[in-house]
């Protein structure tokens, strides 16, 4: 519930009582406002702008959201890898999947550069992508920095394959618009094909495994899918 948009609106003393809930998150959602106050070491006002700043009308609502935030990001550990892995494979087994690949294939095999974008997780994935792609004789780079500058001499032979989980990072978001800004074709593998990253993307494969997310967010979604689509393409452009 904490964006970065929105913690680099804070000053130092709206800073100082996010620093005191971050570290104190159990027990401040408990507490009044005038408790947090004081053991923030701020006034009451300067936790009102804090809660106004995270789009709260005041510090009940936001107590109120911390707790439902908390609630939604408990451990989930999932006991049923191997049936989902099943459920994938049965779900791609058919001639229309097969197309879709085929499809994907026959963009990159087109264009002259090609690029692998993706952050955390996905970043290791597009370096993987990079070198396999690498392997079967289509030359690729690897970016895995989001603020990786996108030259405006590219064009319209090359072609941005971003991987994105959620579809909905911003800063992925970004770099595909600028990709397309420069006549490039863009091509995005992601959970679902109704996220905004494959709703701006030339052409998505999405692959549909349930989402998984450990405490503070940590995302542990399988990425087993990925890797068979990428290396399925691979193996399309090498016949």
């Amino acid at each position: 519930m904490f964006s970065h948009r929105d913690l680099a609106s804070l000053n130092d003393l709206e800073i100082q009582v996010y620093q005191f809930i971050i570290k104190h998150r159990e027990s401040v959602s408990y507490m009044t406002i005038r408790e947090l106050a004081e053991q923030a070491e701020v006034s009451t006002t300067t936790v009102l702008r804090f809660c106004r700043k995270m789009h709260c009308d005041g510090w009940s609502e936001f107590r109120i959201r911390l707790r439902l935030a908390d609630e939604k990001t408990q451990p989930l550990m999932n006991t049923s890898g191997v049936n989902e892995m099943l459920s994938f494979f049965k779900s791609i087994n058919n001639a229309e999947f097969e197309q879709l690949i085929s499809q994907a294939a026959q963009i990159i095999n087109q264009a002259e550069h090609i690029f692998f974008i993706g952050v955390g997780t996905s970043g290791s994935l597009a370096k993987y992508a990079a070198r396999f792609f690498s392997n079967v004789g289509k030359f690729s780079h690897a970016i895995d920095d989001p603020y990786y500058p996108v030259s405006p001499s590219l064009n319209e032979n090359a072609v941005a394959i971003i991987l994105s989980v959620s579809g909905e990072t911003e800063e992925i978001l970004r770099l595909a618009s600028q990709f397309s800004q420069h006549q490039c074709k863009t091509l995005s593998i992601t959970n679902n094909e109704s996220c905004s990253l494959a709703k701006i993307s030339d052409f998505n494969l999405s692959y549909h495994v349930p989402l998984i997310r450990m405490a503070d967010n940590f995302d542990i979604t399988t990425q087993v899918p990925v890797i068979y689509i990428l290396e399925a393409i691979g193996r399309q452009l090498n016949k």
